[in-house]
């Protein structure tokens, strides 16, 4: 089920899928996941905004990357996704876009549950 998430300060919706899927997925506020992504950003000397950037602050807090398997390629959504995975934490990037997944709930500032993921990051359990 999507449930509305906007933890921007200002309630602005500014391109932050990023900051907002890394602050549910980490259980931290807006503005320490912006800045955990932005200093990774200038020590990788990218923009924040880029994959390996917002992706290194998950694995440096225990997540790990999988390619959602190629079974339905064009058809597997994230709401699948969600029937499919009721526990646990998960960020689903759909390429150019990211949400996170709570124990089957898919959190975003807009509903994307039938957007079709790429691949997910998980952290063992």
């Amino acid at each position: 089920m999507w449930i509305k998430y906007n933890p921007n300060p200002t309630g602005r919706n500014v391109g932050d899928c990023a900051v907002r899927a890394i602050a549910v997925a980490l259980n931290i506020d807006w503005e320490d996941a912006y800045a955990m992504i932005v200093e990774n950003g200038y020590a990788m000397g990218d923009m924040p905004s880029a994959d390996s950037v917002w992706g290194a602050v998950l694995r440096q807090n225990g997540f790990y990357r999988k390619a959602i398997p190629n079974t339905c390629p064009d058809c597997y959504t994230a709401e699948d996704f969600c029937r499919d995975n009721p526990y646990g934490i998960f960020v689903l990037a759909f390429g150019g876009h990211v949400a996170t997944v709570v124990n089957g709930d898919l959190y975003d500032s807009w509903n994307s549950s039938q957007m079709i993921p790429i691949y997910v990051w998980y952290r063992k359990e």
